[in-house]
């Protein structure tokens, strides 16, 4: 059965999937673009950025595609209302916000008829989020990479969540990794669409580094772990040696905020830099933020590919709640 479509305040997406916004600089103009022209929503990652730098990659994305073109950007971040501004102002077609919760931003978004799309990890911030004016919520669970919220799995967080959100549309995210789970979610859980990061860093158009995706291929299931950031949050990255070095509780304190990129930030390490090394492929130095299920991911795909991929096989098991009995997953 064909997929529906996913309607989120006045858009539409052909196709009911979004694609992550990573920061820094890995889901940029890009990355999006392709993922809109597509029919899902592409994302660009807003956060730890200059504002005038997002404004332009969003403007840089429009002229590309004629699809959805959505920004991500972390309540965390200290210019998180700058950039808020400079992506609305850019033409940004929605705002999806996490790591922190905003009250005033559905004001603004209503103000600007902009969509707010609020990633929550608890029933109480959905409902919330819901109330206050949020045009869809993005249930993000254990397996998904970067800043985690909870550690309950995606298939317990989002029934919990589902029962009090009713009204808008809810989006499942965290460890999705083909379309037999996007049809499950969709299916089984009353799912209206999915949101999958990590897949996308394994697509040609990704413009990371050739090691950033050769780590991801290379990932074993242990490989992946659970280690701190100065955002005050666990995160999922890959254990490379300097995420081995924060478990060994080696000092690698910044000694002085060149970037002042976060609310509050205890020092622990700049994650500005990590990030900007693992973009860049430095293995020894880099934070490589990853899914709970990378380690099956085993190739590098066009966009086009990915898309054919999830649909041809989300819509050859889909059956609108009418129950999920998929075959055994084949790794993309």
């Amino acid at each position: 059965m064909k997929l529906p479509s996913l309607k989120i305040g006045n858009l539409t997406a052909r196709i009911p999937l979004l694609q992550g916004g990573m920061s820094i600089r890995v889901s940029t103009s890009a990355l999006a673009a392709p993922v809109a022209e597509c029919g899902g929503i592409g994302i660009i990652g807003g956060s730890g950025l200059p504002a005038e730098e997002i404004g332009e990659d969003i403007r840089k994305a429009k002229t590309l595609t004629n699809g959805i073109i959505g920004v991500n950007i972390m309540y965390a971040a200290m210019n998180f209302y700058e950039l808020v501004m400079a992506s609305i102002e850019a033409g940004v077609d929605l705002i999806v916000t996490g790591a922190g919760f905003s009250r005033d931003i559905f004001k603004i978004g209503k103000k600007y008829n902009t969509p707010i799309a609020m990633i929550v990890s608890s029933p109480k911030l959905a409902s919330l989020a819901e109330k206050l004016g949020a045009s869809a919520v993005i249930v993000e669970a254990k397996e998904a990479g970067g800043h985690l919220g909870t550690d309950i799995d995606l298939r317990t967080l989002f029934p919990m969540v589902r029962k009090v959100v009713q009204k808008i549309p809810l989006i499942a995210a965290g460890g999705i990794t083909n379309g037999y789970e996007m049809a499950e979610m969709m299916d089984k859980y009353g799912a209206d669409g999915i949101q999958i990061a990590s897949r996308f860093v394994l697509s040609e158009e990704c413009d990371v580094s050739d090691e950033f995706k050769q780590t991801y291929l290379n990932a074993e299931k242990d490989d992946i772990v659970i280690t701190s950031s100065p955002v005050g949050l666990p995160g999922r990255a890959i254990a490379t040696p300097f995420v081995k070095s924060l478990a060994r509780r080696i000092d690698l304190t910044a000694k002085k905020c060149k970037h002042l990129c976060l609310r509050s930030c205890d020092h622990q390490y700049c994650i500005n830099e990590r990030l900007l090394a693992a973009r860049a492929g430095d293995y020894e130095n880099g934070l490589f933020f990853s899914g709970e299920n990378t380690y099956k991911m085993k190739s590098i795909l066009p966009v086009a590919e990915i898309f054919r991929q999830f649909v041809t096989q989300a819509e050859s098991v889909y059956k609108e709640n009418c129950g999920f009995a998929p075959p055994a997953p084949e790794s993309c």
